[in-house]
């Protein structure tokens, strides 16, 4: 299989340099003349319908909005799981500081408690910079838009 990689939209073109009609080309894919059509009006077109037609035409086959929607469903599920870790860390901070509360202090282990509190806070903020992209490229955007009064 050729590794060009088309939009959906371009099945059409494809056809034409072919010299196939919808028909020859649903009879050859094994799919209706009907779902040719849809798909060269760009309309959804199923996975079945897609490697019907990349074996076809020996391409890959590339939909631009279904890999926007793959790309913004991998964000938001990126972004949930870095949330759940966030709560998840803080839930382990929270307890690994109250247990030593709970159990008692003598004067001299405060010292002790407040390393323990500081280096929890320093934990829970490196780990909010690197999973939030808090300084990511937006952040590096803007810098450079203030600096050099971009627009």
């Amino acid at each position: 299989m050729d590794t060009t990689t088309i939009n959906l939209r371009d099945i059409k073109e494809l056809r034409l340099a072919r010299h196939w009609s919808q028909e020859q080309l649903a009879e050859m894919s094994g799919l209706s003349v009907r779902t040719i059509q849809r798909i060269e009006n760009g309309e959804n077109a199923g996975l079945e319908s897609l490697k019907s037609l990349a074996a076809v035409f020996e391409i890959d086959l590339v939909d631009s909005d279904k890999n926007e929607e793959i790309d913004q469903a991998r964000k938001e599920e990126e972004y949930v799981q870095n949330v759940k870790g966030l709560y998840k860390l803080t839930a382990v901070a929270v307890f690994s500081l109250l247990f030593p509360l709970f159990t008692g202090f003598k004067d001299s282990e405060w010292s002790v408690f407040g390393w323990m509190l500081l280096s929890w806070v320093v934990i829970l903020g490196v780990y909010s910079i690197n999973s939030f992209d808090l300084f990511g490229e937006d952040w590096k955007q803007k810098i450079i838009r203030k600096k050099f009064k971009k627009k």
